[in-house]
């Protein structure tokens, strides 16, 4: 059984809401990330008082309002599908604040947490604040819609990002890792990804293993999947005939994504 790959597991906390994923530093080797996803029916609301974390709460598809009791967003949330492959609205909240999410219609939410003690303005990150770039090159292609980027100043910690991969395509490649705490050279972050196929029938194939090969586990994706990369390089490969999404939440003691290649596939840039 992997160690690394989490299936969804709805269970309906109270009415309306229904928690998916649910990791924690209690229930895997992560230390920096945690992640919810939620779905809420029309009118529900999910509720949580934050204590020594920050969280970056996604409206991933459907409409939602959102309050911390001082600041409030309504009707956020831009799309029904992710493979709209359009930007969506996010918020960001620190550390010791209460917040709530009320669903305007059915909503996914996923909740982004990493350890905070310094405490930041509540912010609505808007889907036009989200940067857009294009990685890679020939099947190497992927779009990317930057949330909480680390030239953003608005967390202590976390990073989130959408990632778009066409079929038959990589993505996460050449294999990079970000595990060592050795700046400027590499950072050390962890991560996780949240996937999504397209049709859902889909699946991809994500390999996450280190240099000496101590971690070493290749997972057959399915859709709604979540992935745990504690450590090492972690590729992704979209068959032909689907399309992948997903968001990853990265942090670590330091904010910055600093990624080493392996040098054995480093070469594939060159081309």
């Amino acid at each position: 059984m992997s160690k690394l790959l989490r299936k969804p597991n709805r269970v309906e906390t109270s009415p309306g809401v229904n928690l998916v994923h649910e990791v924690t530093s209690e229930n895997s080797p992560l230390e920096y990330v945690a992640l919810k996803v939620v779905d809420l029916a029309p009118g529900a609301s999910y509720r949580e008082n934050l204590g020594k974390a920050e969280c970056c709460i996604v409206a991933l598809t459907g409409k939602i309002n959102v309050t911390d009791n001082v600041e409030t967003f309504e009707n956020i949330g831009t799309r029904e599908s992710v493979f709209e492959k359009k930007p969506t609205d996010s918020v960001y909240v620190s550390n010791d604040r209460t917040f709530a999410v009320e669903a305007v219609t059915a909503a996914r939410v996923i909740l982004c947490y990493s350890p905070s003690e310094k405490q930041l303005p509540t912010r609505l990150i808007k889907a036009e604040d989200n940067s857009i770039e294009q990685r890679g090159k020939y099947n190497n292609k992927r779009l990317v819609h930057n949330i909480l980027a680390d030239s953003n100043p608005s967390a202590n910690s976390l990073l989130v990002v959408e990632v778009f991969t066409e079929s038959g395509n990589w993505s996460s490649y050449p294999p990079h890792k970000h595990d060592q705490d050795n700046l400027p050279h590499e950072s050390f972050l962890e991560e996780t990804y949240y996937h999504e196929m397209n049709p859902k029938q889909g699946f991809v194939f994500q390999r996450v293993y280190t240099d000496d090969r101590s971690l070493d586990e290749t997972m057959a994706v399915e859709n709604g999947d979540v992935v745990l990369v504690p450590a090492g390089y972690h590729p992704v490969a979209v068959p032909d005939g689907y399309e992948s999404y997903y968001l990853n939440i990265m942090a670590g003691p330091t904010r910055i994504w600093k990624f080493h290649n392996e040098p054995a596939h480093e070469w594939i840039l060159e081309r």
